[in-house]
């Protein structure tokens, strides 16, 4: 068995670094496909005051996102190696200062929250609720007050099991919910929903409590490969995934991230 460090990948492997997070690539994508004004999409998130936030603020302007970060010195700037060998990746993350966020001294701030103001879409991943549950119920009843949209991802089946509580609290604020086939399961039985159908596993998630009625929520589905399932307050569709040649895939990293960032737009 071989270990590297982020110094030695660095120093032994031709690295392309790109501005990453779960949430942040969501954000990049949109950005992408509005493509013009630039900085139409806003993102906050937590980095340290280091080499590798310096690279990270950099990579954000490339891609025309307005990045606004928390800059702390307790910990690191998170960094994850995606390792492409073929057909096959590996993810090695290291969160560091992605758990350092702290509402009062970056959200709660006068210059922040009028961004906050501004925004007519919302977008969070299910992963920050480990870290500042309350800055998601901040800016969520912000959204259901306004009448704006509010996006909330399942993102990992620990999510749904360990950290229901928190879930459960923003889910009556959340207009569009997203998230995958194996995390929908887990939802599904920690709710208590007895069924394995994931259209029905959709349809039962979006009935549950609604806090703005005046825009009902939109559940959405993906398995991969197989078809897409939405289900509104009228009806569950299915939508099947358009066939790629597997030679003309060139990375599954952040597929998931980039279908939410095309639905953002």
């Amino acid at each position: 068995m071989i270990s590297y460090s982020f110094e030695d990948l660095v120093k032994k492997f031709k690295v392309e670094y790109h501005a990453g997070g779960s949430t942040q690539n969501s954000v990049k994508v949109a950005q992408w496909m509005i493509q013009k004004p630039h900085k139409a999409a806003t993102f906050f998130g937590c980095i340290g005051k280091d080499k590798f936030g310096e690279i990270l603020k950099t990579k954000a302007e490339e891609a025309h996102v307005d990045a606004h970060y928390y800059e702390q010195t307790e910990q690191p700037t998170g960094t994850c190696a995606a390792c492409i060998t073929g057909d096959n990746r590996s993810l090695v993350a290291n969160l560091a200062a992605a758990n350092c966020y702290k509402k009062e001294k970056h959200l709660d701030l006068e210059e922040n929250w009028k961004l906050v103001e501004k925004a007519k879409v919302f977008y969070i991943a299910g992963f920050f609720l480990t870290v500042s549950p309350e800055s998601i119920l901040k800016v969520a009843t912000h959204a259901s007050e306004k009448n704006k949209v509010f996006s909330l991802n399942l993102s990992a089946p620990f999510i749904s099991q360990f950290f229901k509580e928190p879930m459960m609290k923003v889910m009556p604020y959340v207009d569009v919910l997203y998230g995958n086939e194996t995390e929908a399961a887990t939802f599904a039985r920690e709710q208590g929903f007895e069924t394995e159908d994931i259209k029905e596993i959709a349809r039962k998630t979006q009935a549950l409590l609604k806090a703005n009625e005046k825009r009902q929520r939109i559940v959405i589905f993906t398995q991969g490969k197989d078809n897409t399932i939405v289900a509104t307050a009228d009806k569950v569709m299915s939508f099947p995934v358009l066939e790629i040649e597997q030679s003309e895939i060139v990375d599954t990293n952040g597929a998931g991230d980039a279908f939410v960032g095309g639905k953002l737009k």
